[in-house]
């Protein structure tokens, strides 16, 4: 095959795989790292599909604030199981290889729930938003079909600028080498390997990642400038301390999630490079799905009791069957 790069001619032959790199190649760390990160992702599972079960199952968290906490939980849940997984292999094996469609695949989704995330904690500012500034209109505003379509937009904006990426991704042609400097199929390692010219590529990322971010932090900054405005001018200070404990969990994850992407993103270019990248990367993808339950069900009140009122129905039905038998 014959691919240019600006006025020169290379030829080569477009790779089928790729070969992950990983973490580290120190023998000695992949047993601990791989127990590590195991456990977490352990817990990740647990504490998103234990979230989503608790909020089905008691009548009083069907509410818009905890509709949006299931997706959420969902977002993160399929999020670290599209990374954590593959990742996980690094640490068994020489090689971790992942074929070309399979790398397309996890780009993919990877980009899906990111994106799906940025928004989701957008919506959520805004339902806080509402609940806290416009409490009479509240169950109005903020109907079944109103959190329907703030969770919908989320995800059929990010599936197709995910699409759109991944396609342009793919469609380069790949044949200086086959090894991505990174635990994912990520855009930035994989164009480190192209023939091509990326510079529309780039281009594109840095506008739709520009726009998303943006829009979605302005979002997130304007309904808590009102938000804590509104907290300020309350009379009564258990209504301002009910006010932060209800806000403070997603104000806690917002934080987060942001500054990792910020310390990521906007760090100087002499300093970008991409084992920093994996750094920040581990965190927002395999450390944050596991803090997003923990946050919002310490934080939580109404979680906590709901919690222990399942723990309390299934002690009584063991002991009821003990009995029995």
């Amino acid at each position: 095959m014959t691919t240019s790069r600006g006025m020169t001619q290379i030829n080569c032959t477009q790779v089928t795989e790729f070969i992950l790199v990983g973490l580290t190649d120190r023998q000695e760390l992949k047993t601990p790292l791989f127990v590590l990160f195991l456990s977490i992702y352990f817990f990740t599972v647990v504490g998103n599909l234990g979230l989503i079960l608790l909020i089905r199952a008691d009548e009083k968290l069907n509410t818009p604030m905890y509709f949006f906490l299931s997706n959420l939980a969902f977002v993160d849940f399929c999020y670290s199981s599209v990374i954590t997984p593959k990742m996980l292999g690094n640490f068994l094996y020489k090689q971790n290889i992942i074929s070309f469609n399979a790398c397309a695949a996890q780009l993919g989704c990877f980009l899906t729930f990111m994106t799906a995330e940025c928004l989701l904690l957008a919506s959520m500012a805004y339902d806080r938003y509402v609940a806290i500034c416009n409490p009479l209109t509240y169950t109005l505003v903020m109907s079944p079909g109103i959190c329907i379509q703030l969770v919908a937009a989320p995800y059929s904006y990010s599936i197709l600028v995910a699409l759109f990426h991944t396609i342009l991704t793919f469609r380069l042609s790949y044949c200086h080498s086959n090894i991505v400097n990174h635990f994912y199929c990520d855009d930035m390692p994989l164009l480190r390997l192209t023939c091509s010219d990326t510079s529309s590529k780039q281009l594109w990322i840095f506008a739709c990642a520009g726009i998303m971010f943006t829009s979605s932090l302005l979002i997130v900054f304007v309904s808590y400038m009102f938000i804590i405005s509104a907290i300020l001018r309350m009379r009564s200070a258990e209504g301002r301390q009910k006010a932060f404990s209800t806000c403070g969990s997603h104000m806690l994850a917002v934080t987060i999630f942001y500054g990792t992407l910020i310390f990521m993103y906007l760090q100087p270019s002499s300093n970008h490079a991409l084992d920093t990248d994996k750094m920040a990367s581990v965190f927002y993808t395999v450390i944050i799905p596991m803090l997003n339950p923990l946050i919002y069900s310490l934080r939580n009140k109404e979680v906590k009791e709901a919690l222990k009122k399942v723990i309390i129905n299934k002690n009584q039905t063991f002991v009821f069957i003990k009995l029995g038998k």
